[in-house]
């Protein structure tokens, strides 16, 4: 029969009750293993809370420590950041500071290669070699200038070597060839004669400037005889009659044996080995009135002693 709900309930001021069938003095079996559980537990805790802070600690000394971990590792963070967003925000300014450098490090190795090529005894001058001298002895002219020896390459006086080689008068101009380490090459070219003419009593080879390349007694074979009436080099009888000589071709002006002027407006030519007179009249058209003497010198005409190109397109001979 099912009792009634509350049926067992005590009465108010009543104390409950349990009835207990175990023996006096006997606990019950489930009652001892919750204890010992309970203990065990305990000190299970306590050796936690031991080996949180390795000297015993507590539980709010616990949590303390897990706090001031966490508060490192979020300034470590924030540190982290904060450099990252510095770098982000300094890119283009470290990039100019290393452009910067790289640029100043390269003057300065610059700077130090010319210092070193300037000033060091390595590049200094020790050797000149004389190219292209035959009637100027180029031991003279290597004792002109050997006074520079032992100067470093970037600082020869290349002024003072022009001074000293217008001693030559031979020389008509010269190119300097600097040969690293330590050699300096002078290009010499000489004059060239173009014509003699009577000095005195004798005769003396000129070039085309008038300049005296030899003397000597005799006339020089194989040139022709410049006749200016007694002018000089200086006067324009001269001048005329070398700008003639120069307009013709060499097959021409290889058999001259005399050029006579007067003024400027009277040249005339004679070929070697009793040849014809050439009347050229004035130096003006020289070119052109040389390249109708040379087509008509190449007709080979026989009897031929007299050419006259002095009118400019219009050739006679008799």
């Amino acid at each position: 029969m099912k009792r009634p709900e509350g049926f067992d309930r005590p009465k108010d001021g009543e104390r409950a009750t349990t009835r207990d069938t175990a023996p006096r003095g006997h606990k019950p079996p489930r009652a001892k293993a919750a204890s010992s559980s309970a203990a065990s537990t305990s000190a299970a805790s306590g050796r936690a809370y031991e080996r949180a802070d390795g000297a015993g600690a507590q539980g709010p000394e616990l949590d303390d420590l897990a706090a001031r971990g966490r508060l490192r590792r979020a300034s470590r963070n924030r540190r982290r950041y904060e450099h990252s967003e510095v770098r982000r925000f300094t890119r283009r300014s470290r990039r100019r500071r290393i452009t910067w450098a790289v640029a100043i490090a390269i003057v300065a190795t610059m700077l130090a290669l010319v210092a070193i090529a300037v000033y060091s005894p390595l590049l200094a001058l020790k050797k000149i070699e004389i190219d292209g001298a035959s009637r100027v002895d180029p031991a003279s002219i290597r004792s002109a200038v050997d006074g520079q020896l032992e100067t470093p390459l970037a600082l020869i006086d290349f002024e003072r070597i022009t001074d000293e080689l217008s001693a030559f008068p031979l020389i008509r101009s010269y190119v300097t060839e600097v040969i690293p380490p330590d050699t300096l090459r002078i290009h010499v070219v000489e004059r060239e004669a173009i014509g003699s003419i009577v000095a005195g009593s004798g005769f003396t080879l000129i070039d085309p400037a008038g300049v005296v390349i030899e003397r000597s007694a005799t006339r020089p074979p194989g040139w022709p005889l410049i006749d200016v009436s007694g002018a000089d080099s200086r006067s324009a009888a001269f001048d005329a009659a070398v700008e003639v000589m120069l307009a013709l071709p060499d097959s021409v002006r290889g058999g001259l044996d005399t050029v006579t002027a007067s003024t400027r407006d009277d040249v005339r030519l004679t070929l070697a080995g009793g040849g014809a007179e050439i009347i050229w009249g004035s130096a003006s058209d020289s070119d052109y009135k040389a390249r109708v003497l040379a087509a008509a010198l190449a007709q080979n005409y026989p009897n031929v002693t007299e050419y006259n190109v002095s009118a400019p397109g219009q050739l006679t001979y008799r």
